[in-house]
C-alpha cells in the first residue's frame, strides 16, 4: 500500500500571500513646494487556488508537497505606483476532489468540471496609499493602510473517483475480471483476497462508438462501514457512481445473504448509496445450468434487476452492458 502510485488522501500545510502596505508618500518636485499626496495602494497577495485537472486520477503529485505558500503583495510607492500581486499559487487536482477542513471537518468545495477554479485562500487585500484618503477638508493625510494578512490553515484533498458504475463485491467475486474483458485493462487478477488494493477506473467501449467509465472498488468485508479491511478508505469512492453494480460469484453458499451484507455495509456507511440505482450480477455462471439459473432466481432478492454473467466464456457481457446503459441513463 504504502508504494502505490494511488494516492486519494493528502493533508496540506496552505498559506495565502498578505497584501502589501500602502505608501504614505507626498509628491516632491522641483518649485513645488507643497506637493500632494501620491502614495500608491499596496498590491494584493497570492491566492490559493485550486483547479481541475482532467489529465490526473490520483493526488500522488502533492504526497510530498507538505507545505504551498503563496506570494505576498508587494508594497504601495510614489507616483501613485501600485504594488505588484502575490503570485497565486495554483494546486492542480483531479475531478472528484474535495478540499475539507481537517479539524471540523466542514466541505470547502468540490472539483467535479473540467476547467473549474476555486479559490481556497483568498490572499490578503492591499492597504490603501494616503492618495485614497485625501478630502476637501484633508489634503495631506500622512497616513496609508497596512495590507491584510493572508490565511494559513492546514486542508485535507480527498479524492472520490467519478465513475458512471461502480462494482460492488467481496473480494474474489471477479471484478477485475469482469473489467479486463470489458475494456483493455490489465488489473492484477489472482486467487486471494484484496488482489485489487486500489480503485481502477476504465472506459468501456458500447455500441455506436459509445463509452461509459466503470470503477473497481477493492472488496468489501463484512464490518467495512467500522473500517474493518480496506473500510472507509475504499467506500468514499462508490458515492461519487451514478449506478451501483453488485457482484456476486455462483459458487457462493448463499448469494441472497451476501447481497444483503453488501447493502447493509453500504447504508451503514452512507444512507444515501441505498438510493442508487442497482443491479446484481452473478459471476462465475459457467458453472450453473438453465435449471440451476432459474432456480436461483427465485431464491434471490426481489426488487433488483439480476444478470448471470461469465467473464471466461463472455456469456451474458453484451447484455450486462445494455442493462447498464439503460440503468445511467434513466
Amino acid at each position: 500500500m504504502a508504494t502505490s502510485n494511488f494516492v486519494d488522501y493528502v493533508k496540506i500545510y496552505c498559506r495565502s500571500g498578505n497584501g502589501g502596505a500602502g505608501s504614505a508618500h507626498f509628491r516632491k518636485e522641483k518649485f513645488i513646494e507643497f506637493g500632494g499626496p501620491d502614495g500608491g495602494n499596496g498590491g494584493r497577495g497570492g491566492h490559493i487556488i485550486l483547479k481541475a485537472n482532467p489529465q490526473l486520477w490520483t493526488l500522488l503529485h502533492l504526497k510530498y508537497r507538505k507545505h504551498i505558500f503563496a506570494e505576498h503583495g508587494e508594497n504601495g510607492s510614489g507616483a501613485l505606483k501600485s504594488g505588484s500581486n502575490g503570485k497565486d499559487r495554483i494546486i492542480e487536482v483531479p475531478l472528484g476532489t474535495i478540499a475539507k477542513n481537517p479539524e471540523t471537518g466542514e466541505v470547502y468545495c468540490e472539483i467535479t468540471e473540467e476547467g473549474q477554479e476555486y479559490i481556497l485562500f483568498p490572499g490578503g487585500k492591499g492597504g490603501l496609499g494616503n492618495n485614497e484618503f485625501k478630502s476637501s477638508t484633508n489634503r495631506a493625510p500622512r497616513y496609508a493602510q497596512p495590507g491584510l494578512e493572508g490565511i494559513e490553515a492546514p486542508v485535507i484533498l480527498e479524492l472520490k473517483l467519478l465513475a458512471d458504475v461502480g462494482l460492488v463485491g467481496f473480494p474474489n467475486a471477479g471484478k477485475s475480471t469482469l473489467l479486463s474483458v470489458v475494456s483493455a485493462a490489465k488489473p492484477e487478477i489472482a486467487d486471494y483476497p484484496f488482489t485489487t488494493l486500489v480503485p481502477n477506473l476504465v472506459i468501456v467501449s458500447y455500441r455506436d462508438h459509445r463509452s461509459f467509465v466503470m470503477a473497481d472498488i477493492p472488496g468489501i468485508i463484512e464490518g467495512a462501514a467500522q473500517g474493518r479491511g480496506l473500510g472507509h478508505r475504499f467506500l468514499r469512492h462508490i458515492e461519487r457512481n451514478s449506478i451501483l453494480l453488485f457482484m456476486i460469484p455462483a459458487d457462493t453458499d448463499n448469494i441472497n445473504k451476501e447481497y444483503k451484507i453488501l447493502l447493509n455495509e453500504l447504508n451503514m456507511y452512507n444512507p444515501e448509496l441505498v438510493d442508487k440505482g442497482r443491479l446484481l450480477a452473478i459471476t462465475k455462471s459457467d458453472l450453473l445450468d438453465e435449471e440451476l439459473m432459474e432456480l436461483l432466481k427465485t431464491d434471490l432478492h426481489e426488487g433488483i434487476e439480476i444478470v448471470f454473467i461469465s467473464s471466461v466464456t463472455n456469456s451474458n457481457i453484451d447484455k450486462l452492458k445494455d442493462i447498464i446503459w439503460r440503468k445511467i441513463n434513466e
